[in-house]
């Protein structure tokens, strides 16, 4: 059957798939639609399988929240470039997860997979056509839940990091406000009581050790470590940061101020924690080289 320049319009309309692509998927299915939508599919499936293990540490952080703004998913879409990543096609699918996640009231990684998108595919099934198509391995890292008695603030700064902040009394500025702040400052913790203990041993262990170099008696060590933990903790929890915004009150004071409390946050930053391997160009170059010669 001959193959023409229409059936492969209308077939990358309805998969987007590449011209060349659509092309050979009609010719090996005798101009069947059907039969190449799925033999593109299949491809696509295996194009994606072989991807997977690439390193995907660039992408975005997606936000949605009810609209009672009680509820809010915030989840981590990789890619492979930056370039991907800042495409509005790749942002979209980002915020689309997110926001079927929240509708479907889940955050595990493969039940969200098998989530319808509005287009009628599953959000797997668009990932792989993506990866298909552009190239890049591409991957939802995780999904977090969060909820409010009061409101869910949100701040995202550009695509990489991402806020969602719980907050009892307030208002939505003073929601955004906060999660700017967190965006900025990196809180480990909402207060003292909420601090991991192993990490906040090894830090009082790290200080007694350095404050022994001076030489001082063990009572005035104490004495220093005490002040040194006091301004430690400030550092690293929210209600000890001087606000970003007007360094001059702490977030303690400015929550106080507007008869509000932070009950729970989170802050994803893209690609955090994930190791890429470094690369010597020239070495690669010298490689290829070498087994071209033989």
């Amino acid at each position: 059957m001959a193959i023409t320049a229409s059936m492969v319009k209308d077939l990358r309309t309805a998969t987007g798939a590449g011209m060349m692509d659509c092309k050979k998927a009609l010719s090996e299915t005798d101009g069947d639609m059907d039969a190449a939508i799925e033999f593109l599919r299949k491809k696509g499936m295996a194009g994606a399988d072989k991807k997977a293990g690439r390193v995907a540490a660039e992408g975005v952080i997606a936000i949605a929240v009810s609209d009672d703004k009680k509820t809010g998913i915030i989840a981590e879409v990789n890619c492979e470039t930056d370039f991907v990543a800042k495409g509005d096609e790749f942002k979209a699918f980002a915020n689309e997860i997110a926001a079927k996640a929240l509708a479907a009231d889940t955050t595990d990684v493969e039940t969200i997979m098998g989530l319808t998108m509005d287009s009628g595919k599953t959000i797997d099934e668009t990932r792989r056509a993506m990866i298909a198509r552009i190239g890049e391995n591409m991957a939802l890292r995780f999904a977090q839940k969060i909820e409010s008695n009061g409101i869910i603030g949100m701040y995202q700064h550009g695509e990489k990091i991402g806020v969602a902040v719980a907050i009892d009394g307030g208002d939505d500025v003073l929601a955004r406000d906060i999660a700017m702040h967190i965006a900025a400052a990196n809180p480990a913790a909402i207060s003292a009581d909420d601090v991991d203990q192993d990490m906040l041993a090894k830090e009082r262990a790290f200080q007694i050790d350095q404050a022994k170099e001076s030489g001082k008696p063990m009572e005035i060590i104490e004495k220093m470590i005490e002040g040194r933990m006091r301004k430690y903790l400030a550092d690293i929890t929210l209600v000890g940061q001087p606000f970003v915004k007007d360094p001059d009150t702490t977030i303690e004071k400015l929550l106080k101020a507007n008869g509000a409390t932070v009950t729970a946050f989170t802050r994803l930053e893209v690609g955090a924690g994930i190791e890429i391997e470094e690369t010597n160009f020239a070495d690669e170059v010298a490689l290829a080289a070498k087994a071209v010669t033989g």
